[in-house]
């Protein structure tokens, strides 16, 4: 009988390894005999996991025999204790074993096992040795495989001086949380300035409030197994400052700048802004029994940390690890020991769970808010808004949202805010301060919503309800507009509406420009659905493919299963379109946990994209025959990022060659290095006996010619990649390559209606954009001519700044789509 046999749940952050692991454990069991069920990923291609999948996983296996449940890492043994809470049948929940084995080598030695009809302990206990094998195998001792319950509990000690600018706040507590919870030992931290009682280092609630500022002394301790391998790691930490990225000092920033474009198209609405139904009291529910009330507490808190997961996986891929970050203390927030234990045991005293999450958020919050230091002092509302999240989950309350369809006017937008927006309801958007490369610029653009930034403060006092009109691709905004005016933008509006429909329609026409000249457009990627949506967009390829959102929001780097299984997805969702793949691009502003990075005053300058990977070798080598093995199959091109130097480029070749194997390098693998350094540009033909081609990053390209952050509000109006300085190093690069090898452009400005036909005039051949762009950008290379391109190009090179260039660009060429 089938249910006679354990069965097995397999619960991981990614969907495709989830399936890759139980195919491969099924090769082992042919008889179909084993049961197994997957909750992995928050969908198709979001990494995550969900308590109530698991819940549904579980009950779908169950039996007499009970369960066997496997985890990768992080959240996933979170979310697995959770959906054991939700079970609705006490007896289940006796019959579940969650098991920390390794998920693959678990899984096929747990499948065999269960097959040959052992016990749910049994079952556990061989999947938990599973790796004793392979230890053998390499020389090691079991003990070295498997950590014995019989080591002696030993003790550690150590003291270090708090060195971040705004002392041990949330992110460097969370980052020192999320360290701790890999170590098998209890771990206490003590302020020695204030005297305050040891807090818990599993608790980022009770670690942000050490007040530890400055220059404050904390003592830690450690007991359990790992001891001093814990107080280590912790001194290790604070010494890299907790992986933290320096944040510059809030001052008010004045700008002249004046309203920048963001986002292009053409909305027309009444203003509106962001509003919150306040959260009622709990008064028309009956408190049930504890039990059931725990059971309503996980649940809410469940929702929150899936919504907010999903969040930051979407922040870290558009974005970065760096502005994702803050996602990670919310995170860990919704799991804090000390949080969720005070709010069981008001449970237990009689209050709903409502009443109970209330009391216990409204102390951590008062314990934070009363701390003396006023940047810590102001992560209360951190508190406060995870605190509110769960609470409308709990009482069914809606998210904030705007009063009806209008324009959103606000101060700027964090990334959650501008990813939960409801497209239906959101025409356009107007913001007082951000960058056309803020976190709400790139969302925005990502949906196609028109957005103007930097409008200054005085669009705030517009009245609710006020009739605005905005042009994203030139930056305008009326206020209150003439009835002639707003028949103008309505006249636009309606032309772009019918240009955006016929675009599309036409979208898997070669981009031909009417001199005969193809120009290929391909599409900037950062998932298997980002892929599947450019191919339905008409790209020709695949211009960049962040591999870096493999490596993100995770405790150790995929392996090389996991990596190749992903770009074959790629390829596969392209359509056999080629698809370049650029090697991991951290450090600096995107550190990663496994790959520490020592402290750097300017992390962007620093030790980052292929200079990190190079000091590395071992990880670059993985994913370097992880995108040979897809090569073998598809077409792929490899892309090495923030190159500067000569020497760096041939050693990455000759690690490419090794990772390559004695087959060699794949026939149709092409090798190209990003231009984003100036001095790369400068010196092109340096790099042209190594290359097939050169993509420039005009993002950082920009910011680095310009000495201009691209997403600093303070120098918003410096940044252009248009300006004649940048458009210079874009004309030395195309001329050095000329004939020789392609260039192409991967940055923002290549979907810039008014930067195509200056990029096609200089020599740019490829254009890789954000999917939904293609089509617009097919569109518009059909109607340029080349020559006409290239006197427009030369005149661009010596104008005075780019306000100039643009001018010229759309008095010259109306036709441009400006």
């Amino acid at each position: 009988m089938p249910d006679a046999t354990v069965g097995l749940v397999v619960v991981s952050h990614s969907r495709v390894l989830a399936r890759a692991a139980v195919a491969l454990a099924m090769e082992m069991v042919h008889d179909g005999s084993v049961r197994v069920a997957v909750a992995a990923g928050l969908d198709e291609s979001t990494f995550g996991t969900d308590a109530v999948a698991i819940k549904d996983a579980i009950e779908e296996v169950d039996g007499p025999a009970g369960v066997v449940v496997l985890m990768d890492l992080g959240s996933a043994v979170l979310s697995a204790e959770l959906a054991l809470d939700l079970l609705s049948d006490p007896a289940a929940r006796d019959r579940v074993l969650l098991s920390a084995a390794p998920l693959v080598e678990g899984l096929v030695v747990a499948a065999v096992t269960a097959a040959g009809g052992a016990s749910r302990d049994q079952v556990a206990a061989e999947a938990r040795s599973a790796l004793l094998g392979k230890a053998s195998g390499l020389g090691e001792s079991p003990e070295d495989a498997a950590p014995s319950s019989q080591v002696a509990a030993a003790e550690a000690r150590g003291t270090f001086v708090v060195s971040n600018v705004h002392g041990l706040h949330a992110r460097p507590a969370a980052r020192l949380v999320v360290e701790l919870r890999s170590v098998d030992a209890d771990v206490w931290l003590r302020n020695l300035d204030t005297g305050a009682a040891p807090v818990p280092g599993s608790s980022l609630s009770r670690v942000a409030t050490l007040g530890a500022l400055a220059g404050h002394t904390v003592e830690v301790t450690a007991s359990g197994p790992q001891a001093s391998e814990a107080v280590r790691r912790v001194l290790a930490l604070a010494e890299r400052q907790f992986d933290e990225v320096a944040e510059p000092p809030v001052t008010a920033v004045v700008t002249t700048a004046g309203p920048l474009p963001a986002s292009p198209g053409v909305a027309i609405g009444p203003a509106r802004r962001l509003t919150r139904p306040p959260l009622a009291d709990d008064i028309d529910h009956v408190v049930l029994s504890p039990d059931d009330e725990r059971r309503r507490l996980l649940e809410g808190v469940e929702i929150v940390r899936r919504d907010t997961e999903a969040v930051r996986t979407s922040a870290a891929r558009q974005l970065g690890s760096a502005e994702a970050a803050i996602f990670d203390a919310h995170l860990l927030l919704l799991s804090d020991p000390d949080l969720l234990g005070e709010v069981h045991r008001g449970v237990d005293s009689g209050l709903s769970a409502v009443s109970a999450w209330r009391s216990a958020v409204s102390g951590v919050e008062a314990e934070w808010a009363a701390l003396p230091d006023d940047y810590l002092r102001a992560r209360a509302a951190d508190v406060r808004a995870v605190g509110d999240d769960v609470l409308r989950a709990l009482l069914g309350a809606a998210s904030a949202t705007l009063s009806g369809v209008g324009v959103l006017v606000a101060v700027d937008l964090t990334p959650a805010e501008t990813a939960s927006l409801d497209p239906a309801l959101v025409a356009g958007i107007v913001l007082a301060e951000g960058s056309p490369s803020s976190h709400a610029a790139i969302l925005a653009r990502a949906g196609g919503v028109p957005a103007v930034v930097n409008a200054g403060r005085t669009i705030l006092d517009v009245a609710e309800g006020t009739i605005l009109a905005l042009n994203g691709t030139t930056g305008e905004v009326v206020v209150d507009p003439s009835p002639e005016v707003l028949d103008a933008f309505r006249a636009l509006a309606g032309r772009q509406a019918a240009t955006r429909t016929r675009d599309l329609a036409e979208a898997d026409r070669p981009a031909v420009t009417l001199d005969g000249t193809r120009i290929e457009v391909g599409a900037n990627i950062g998932s298997p659905a980002d892929a599947a949506a450019a191919f339905a967009a008409g790209a020709d390829s695949s211009g960049l493919v962040r591999t870096e959102f493999l490596f993100l929001n995770r405790d150790k780097a995929p392996t090389l299963d996991e990596q190749h299984a992903i770009y074959n997805a790629i390829a596969a969702a392209m359509g056999g379109r080629r698809i370049a793949l650029r090697t991991l691009d951290v450090g600096g502003d995107k550190p990663l946990p496994y790959l520490p990075t020592p402290k750097e005053d300017n992390p962007f300058l620093g030790l980052r994209g292929l200079r990190l990977s190079l000091q590395d070798p071992s990880l670059f080598v993985e994913q370097l025959t992880a995108i040979c093995l897809t090569a073998r199959t598809s077409p792929v091109s490899v892309m090495f990022p923030m190159v500067s130097r000569v020497d760096e480029l041939t050693q990455a070749v000759a690690l490419l060659r090794e990772a390559a194997g004695q087959r060699g390098l794949p026939v149709d693998l092409r090798v190209g290095i990003m231009v984003e350094v100036p001095a790369a540009a400068l010196k092109v033909s340096t790099f042209l006996p190594h290359v097939d081609f050169f993509s420039i990053g005009t993002n950082d390209l920009t910011q680095y010619a310009l000495a201009a952050e691209r997403g600093n509000a303070g120098v918003a109006g410096l940044y252009d990649a248009l300006d004649p300085g940048v458009l210079s190093l874009i004309a030395q690069t195309c001329v050095a390559a000329e004939g020789r090898a392609l260039v192409s452009v991967c940055g923002e400005s290549g979907s810039d209606p008014l930067a195509v036909p200056l990029l096609v005039g200089l020599g740019v051949r490829e254009l890789s954009v954000a999917p939904a762009a293609v089509p617009q950008v097919k569109a518009q290379v059909r109607t340029l001519d080349v020559d006409l391109c290239r006197s427009l190009a030369a005149k661009a090179l010596v104008a005075k700044d780019s306000a100039a260039v643009r001018a010229l660009v759309a008095e010259s060429l109306p036709t441009s789509r400006a």
